[in-house]
């Protein structure tokens, strides 16, 4: 097949719908990453410069099409005729590698344009990254690129690779030659992501395909992504990030990606700068890095939180299929690493595997009278090679078994790299099921096998092989997890827009705590059954109604936390009880000076419980609105036992969010409790998630707390509080 039909993808006519305008994009990219034709603008005779470097880069790794050097003063460079433009060369181009001066940059794009170049990649600094001035400089870029109907990487960039033996394109600046794999990978960072490439080298890690995004003012990882998402030669996706230009977009690709290949991400920048600015408990706990962890957790993403975690995951996916469940078996020539390895199982939630009698009674057969044929399988210190290759085939042929980690103490005499050779040996004829390799022993055993053909991930402690185990599981979790809907509640839309519309209009972004539950009640939150009062009668008019025992709470404009002025009665018995409590609260109040402030107080019914939940939405700046649940009452920021996720969020999110936090025992009906209704909760949270994609502007919202009732496990909004953004708020209304 000839190389360019082999690598062309199938387009309509650009840009007649959004359809067609993908793959117009994605064959552009083409011309990126499986160009015929390479045009170096900026190529140099200087040595050890980046003009110089790329071009004997491009040479030295085979790239398999023409290299064409651009340089003003022409010539020969590196044995190739030197044009002194792009417009001189007497052949098409598919990518021009951008390395002049920045001022440059532009009429070089312009004459790329005239030459029929559709694929850049701008090495050059001297944009953004620089300040104003470059903002500048890169916007205009972005406009001729799009004016143009051009694709770009960079600027500010490393540069692209493929190693694809078709194409052999070494179009970077990194310190080593890539290795071959079936990572894709991108990196944010252009100096780090040469780093990573010499690491992923060291690791006996190969990739497919490399993009230094840079500036990422065109391709960013979105693009990538979307690029890799049917690329055969790309079986896993890493992705090196410090921020995320398009979360609703990134959301939307990943989800997708993610459940036919693994997408490993490292996220920097995890402070929650800005969260101390918050009035709000939900917004308190509402971190920057909460959101992206959100984010990502809902985009299928598996997170890592540093370059080990990365590599050593990557190394797992490169080497192990999905497995087919959770059941993990260990094979040990010492007892210890066997329980050490079994407690990690369990902390990731997976089970260790039960073996049958049937495998228990081959195992007998040839292992020692001490040895354990129990999971762990412990074969003792005396284990020869032998025992190996049998215990591992015999563990392996169990129906029960998913997993196996193999562990190896130096004992005896018996050689590393032979107790390696034999499992990876027995792999290549059972593919069909992870094996880890843990050999504790010395690191020249993990250099001696970086320049081999290995088929099995081989770790030093026991935990980093549970650890990678995990990972496989979370994807074929992720893979298995059920598409969830978004219900759409039958709700009063208008009334929740008039009373916000209300506060508005008389100059606030706070509703009080009667307008806030009305919102809630207008959405279908189970809300406390209650009544406003502005007067003593009215408070007992209304609590006779409900019936005793109530709650009686002030509402204030101008007082936020009612607890901290005493402005929330529980467990009043009596209208009598009621009106003392009333009169005490006018006193306090006009004692601190806030009575002006009050509104009048809500009654509400009594809900007895010692379970408090919390429901809340808090806004990242960039990731939008999200949606939190967890342990609340007093101890909210004190456990912080939450979670968040990004909305909208569908049925199964809902789910997740209930299950995940540890209080999750006391709502399942701990110690002879009420069983909580957990799908009520579950529709709470949905409901919140209509409310806020309703009212975008909504930046903050508790009901806090969300009580557990004892009586029938209904889950009851007994307090709520909103905020809304009041600018957003007014052009919205």
């Amino acid at each position: 097949m000839p190389f360019f039909v082999q690598f062309t993808r199938p387009i309509t006519s650009p840009f007649s719908t959004k359809t067609s305008f993908f793959y117009f994009a994605m064959q552009t990219l083409d011309k990126i990453m499986k160009p015929r034709s390479i045009a170096v603008v900026g190529a140099s005779t200087k040595a050890h410069t980046i003009g110089s470097d790329i071009l004997k880069r491009l040479q030295d790794y085979g790239f398999t099409g023409n290299i064409y050097p651009v340089n003003p003063r022409g010539g020969v460079i590196e044995g190739l005729e030197a044009y002194p433009s792009v417009l001189d060369i007497p052949a098409d181009v598919d990518l021009a590698i951008i390395i002049v001066n920045a001022k440059f940059v532009l009429q070089t794009i312009d004459q790329c344009h005239q030459k029929g170049i559709q694929g850049l990649c701008i090495i050059s600094a001297g944009f953004k990254e620089t300040g104003g001035a470059g903002a500048e400089l890169e916007a205009e870029l972005l406009k001729r690129i799009r004016q143009y109907n051009m694709r770009c990487v960079g600027p500010n960039c490393l540069g692209v690779v493929n190693t694809h033996p078709a194409i052999r394109m070494d179009g970077c600046f990194a310190e080593s030659l890539p290795e071959r794999g079936d990572i894709g990978f991108v990196s944010q960072s252009g100096a780090l992501g040469g780093g990573i490439l010499n690491i992923l080298r060291d690791l006996n890690l190969g990739f497919s395909q490399f993009i230094s995004i840079g500036n990422q003012a065109d391709v960013n990882a979105e693009t990538a992504m979307a690029y890799w998402e049917n690329e055969e030669d790309v079986r896993q996706i890493l992705l090196y990030m410090e921020s995320i230009q398009n979360p609703t977009n990134f959301r939307e690709i990943a989800t997708r990606i993610s459940k036919k290949k693994p997408i490993l991400a490292l996220k920097a920048g995890r402070s929650a700068a800005g969260a101390s600015a918050a009035s709000s408990h939900t917004g308190s706990l509402a971190g920057a890095d909460l959101a992206a962890d959100a984010l990502l957790r809902q985009s299928g993403v598996i997170r890592e939180h540093s370059l080990q975690k990365l590599f050593a995951t990557a190394k797992v996916f490169a080497n192990c299929p999905i497995p087919k469940g959770d059941r993990v078996a260990i094979v040990t020539n010492s007892g210890g690493p066997g329980i050490m390895g079994t407690d990690a199982i369990c902390e990731h939630g997976m089970q260790m595997a039960e073996l049958s009698e049937e495998t228990k009674t081959k195992l007998r057969s040839f292992l020692p009278p001490a040895a354990s044929v129990k999971n762990p399988v412990d074969m003792i210190a005396s284990a020869p090679i032998e025992h190996y290759r049998q215990t591992l085939e015999t563990v392996l042929a169990d129906p029960a078994v998913d997993m196996v980690i193999t562990i190896y103490l130096p004992f005896l005499g018996l050689k590393d790299t032979d107790v390696a050779a034999a499992i990876m040996d027995i792999k290549a004829k059972h593919p069909e099921k992870p094996i880890v390799g843990v050999f504790m022993t010395k690191s020249d055993f993990f250099t001696a096998f970086s320049a081999n053909d290995v088929n099995v991930p081989l770790f030093m402690y026991v935990e980093e092989a549970v650890d990678g185990l995990a990972r496989l599981n979370q994807q074929r979790l992720w893979i298995n997890r059920p598409e969830g809907t978004h219900p759409s509640y039958d709700v009063r839309r208008d009334q929740a827009k008039a009373i916000m519309k209300a506060a508005l209009d008389e100059g606030r972004d706070q509703l009080t705590t009667r307008e806030s539950i009305d919102v809630l009640d207008a959405y279908g939150v189970r809300v406390c059954r209650s009544g406003f009062a502005t007067t003593e009668d009215e408070a007992v008019a209304i609590a006779d109604r409900i019936g005793y025992p109530v709650v009686m709470k002030m509402t204030s404009k101008t007082t936020s936390h009612k607890t901290d002025v005493g402005g929330v009665r529980v467990n009043i018995q009596s209208a009598d009880a009621l009106r003392a409590q009333y009169q005490d609260l006018v006193t306090q109040l006009d004692a601190r000076g806030l009575l002006d402030g009050l509104e009048g107080v809500i009654i509400q019914e009594m809900v007895t419980g010692t379970r408090e939940m919390v429901c809340g939405i808090a806004t990242d700046p960039q990731y939008g609105p999200m949606l939190m649940f967890g342990l609340g009452g007093v101890f909210i920021e004190v456990m912080k036992d939450v979670t968040f996720r990004i909305a909208p969020i569908d049925t199964v999110d809902a789910a997740d969010m209930v299950k995940s936090v540890k209080a999750y025992k006391l709502l399942e009906g701990a110690r002879g409790t009420t069983p909580a209704q957990i799908d009520q909760i579950e529709e709470t949270l949905l409901r919140l998630s209509q409310l806020v994609t309703d009212f975008p502007f909504i930046d903050e919202l508790d009901i806090n707390p969300l009580m557990i009732s004892e009586k029938n496990g209904e889950a009851i909004a007994v307090d709520g509080r909103i905020k809304v953004r009041k600018d957003e708020a007014i052009a919205a209304l």
